[in-house]
């Protein structure tokens, strides 16, 4: 949350002076649940990234900055992960569309949020989870 925070006060008075802008703040889908296996502070603080968003959607529109935050599902395991290859599994099989998520699909919806053709788009939550919130 802090580096969200910290970077969003630092870009807004420079997209201001630009006329508007995008900011797009990355999140997780804990931020709308909790698990079992995640520690009860992640959930809050991509809860906090979630909701500090919508305020600044509200409170920056009028300057013509929009702000939406991203809420990626379960992805492959990172470098510096440790390895939990069961409980990657179950959460894929749980997961409507049964796998994990590529960093290319988020990719993707950063740059749509982040483009032009959202101009009308702010406040939002994309979830790219592959359904798993559907359930």
């Amino acid at each position: 949350m802090d580096g969200v925070f910290l970077g969003t006060k630092h870009a807004i008075p420079i997209m201001t002076r630009g006329g508007g802008g995008s900011i797009v703040n990355m999140s997780s889908i804990m931020g709308f649940i909790g698990t079992e296996g995640a520690h009860p502070a992640y959930s809050a603080s991509k809860g906090a990234v979630r909701l500090f968003t919508k305020a600044t959607a509200v409170q920056q529109g009028p300057s013509g900055i929009r702000a939406n935050s991203v809420h990626p599902g379960f992805m492959p395991p990172m470098r510096s992960s440790t390895p939990v290859a069961d409980r990657r599994q179950r959460a894929a099989d749980d997961t409507p569309l049964r796998r994990t998520g590529e960093a290319i699909e988020v990719a993707y919806g950063i740059l749509f949020l982040a483009s032009d053709e959202a101009s009308f788009v702010t406040g939002t939550e994309l979830v790219i989870d592959g359904g798993y919130l559907a359930r």
